[in-house]
């Protein structure tokens, strides 16, 4: 096992019913609409699905960003539940909107740069990026980046997903069972959280309040272009498993010109001493993270891109959404505050036991997107009046 698979770490993404029900999410590219049969999706979900959720249903499919990126897919563009002018970004766009929306309890997505930080972010809800390796079946993008997790209503819902989807498969190289205590006996006030800077106080105040020794904290690494290494690492594992898929021309049917196509030409060109030293860096950044993770755990925001980036690099991902309270009365559209609990490779458990400590004296998990419920000022334009400019490539 490398050093960088040795120091993964857990992170929650927070936003009640309990979990019953699956839904997982495929590529959704327009050349492989009519090629992806039940058969393929089968093949690839035998394990996680018909062994790991034995006691679950699967009631849908639902759509991530074609191939990983964004939210754009062969049928439009994922919105936010709770604003559909906005869209829910990716590239776990349906699960988070779903979830969020109330279509299903719980869904399962995958995160390689942010695909399941941001979109839970945008949306609201709850979602567990587990340590590296603790779930296993993920469809590849990036081997020593992906991950699966649940996105929930609740951290509750999260840790009885997480015991379900949880342990080793003979066809994942890079899963393993790992003994987890159990999140609802765990003693919180045993533990020091550091928050830092950009921390949500309100978070910081209740995890206090609930007997969590609380500090001020700062985590510290020398390695710079940490934005630069992860795109080293994710274009080129991504362009090493579509590489036929480039070279037969297939990308001209791409969905979006201005995502992947550009990024795996440029990965085409880049020079092996070039990606040899990002891994050696990436080595570097990840020892120094861990020896300057000197707390139990940590609070900060959860979609700061230098640090989805890093805690991508090194296992260790992102945070919870609250909803905001209304601009007004007349309004029920609201945005989604985030803030991250990070804890330590395989303390899984104590991220969801702080979760849940925060969760039981606040009512922002329990809260709804208005769907037809709209206020005399949430009227919604169509087409929306919002754009988005193209994602710029992160060098």
């Amino acid at each position: 096992m490398s050093l960088v698979k040795q120091i993964t770490h857990t992170i929650l993404v927070l936003c009640k019913h309990k979990a019953s029900n699956t839904v997982i999410k495929i590529w959704t590219q327009r050349i492989k609409r009519d090629k992806l049969t039940k058969a393929t999706i089968d093949m690839k979900c035998t394990r996680f699905i018909d062994v790991s959720m034995a006691h679950s249903h699967t009631v849908a499919k639902l759509v991530t960003g074609s191939l990983a990126y964004d939210d754009i897919w062969f049928g439009g563009r994922t919105r936010n539940p709770w604003n559909i002018e906005e869209f829910s970004t990716g590239s776990s766009a349906g699960p988070a909107a779903c979830t969020s929306a109330g279509m299903v309890p719980f869904a399962i997505g995958s995160e390689t740069l942010g695909s399941m930080t941001l979109p839970a972010s945008c949306c609201g809800v709850t979602v567990l990026h587990p340590t590296f390796g603790i779930v296993a079946g993920v469809m590849s993008i990036s081997e020593s980046l992906d991950k699966l997790g649940p996105f929930c209503r609740s951290a509750t819902d999260c840790a009885i997903v997480l015991d379900s989807i949880r342990g080793k498969d003979p066809d994942d190289l890079s899963s393993r069972d790992v003994f987890l205590d159990d999140p609802f006996l765990i003693d919180i006030t045993k533990f020091t959280v550091g928050s830092l800077d950009d921390a949500d106080m309100e978070v910081v105040s209740v995890l206090a309040s609930k007997g969590v020794n609380m500090v001020p904290f700062k985590l510290k690494y020398t390695v710079d272009s940490v934005q630069g290494i992860a795109n080293f690492t994710m274009d080129v594992d991504m362009l090493a498993h579509f590489d036929e898929w480039q070279r037969s021309g297939q990308e001209d049917e791409y969905e979006s010109q201005d995502q992947w196509p550009p990024e795996l030409r440029r990965a085409r060109v880049f020079p092996a001493v070039d990606y040899l030293q990002a891994q050696r860096s990436r080595g570097k950044l990840s020892r120094e993270v861990r020896e300057s993770f000197t707390v139990d755990a940590f609070i900060g925001s959860a979609t700061d891109w230098e640090r989805v980036c890093m805690g991508n690099l090194v296992g260790m991902p992102t945070g919870f959404s609250n909803i905001s309270n209304p601009p007004s009365p007349d309004c029920h559209r609201r945005t989604a505050v985030t803030t991250g609990i990070y804890a330590p490779p395989y303390h899984d458990d104590l991220a969801l036991a702080l979760a849940m400590a925060y969760q039981s004296v606040t009512d922002h998990h329990r809260q709804r997107p208005p769907i037809d419920d709209l206020g005399l000022n949430d009227y919604i334009p169509n087409p929306p009046t919002v754009t988005y400019p193209p994602r710029l490539l992160h060098l």
